[in-house]
């Protein structure tokens, strides 16, 4: 009688990966190249902080998607140097773009950029 080895790697074409829990999946396609890894811990970072995240949140909410710094100081209960300062991160980041008009500067967000994010997360 032989048996089996439970630890015997077990390649996923095999027909006893199918029944296997072990058994691991093949790498697809989509793992990240080394400057695309940076750039999205870049963008994490960014986005590690919960002012930013509530900046984000209140850029989403806004009539026509935009706001200036103004808008948000008073919601965020933080003040306009603070607010800039976190816009600032979130634009190098690319997670937000600014439009500036006249004196003021309007943020919205780069919503295929968060998209992007999101499916490598996912």
């Amino acid at each position: 009688m032989t048996t089996t080895d439970p630890l015997r790697f077990k390649a996923p074409g095999d027909p006893e990966c199918a029944t296997d829990p072990l058994c691991c999946a093949p790498l697809g396609d989509a793992v990240l190249a080394q400057g695309d890894a940076e750039q999205l811990a870049d963008a994490l970072k960014a986005l590690a902080d919960p002012a930013r995240l509530r900046v984000l949140s209140l850029l989403r909410a806004a009539p026509g998607g935009e706001a200036c710094v103004a808008d948000l100081v008073r919601p965020l209960g933080l003040s306009q140097p603070t607010v800039s300062h976190h816009l600032r991160v979130l634009a190098d980041a690319g997670l937000v773009t600014r439009e500036r008009r006249g004196t003021w500067v309007w943020y919205s967000l780069r919503a295929e950029r968060l998209a992007e994010i999101r499916s490598v997360l996912h």
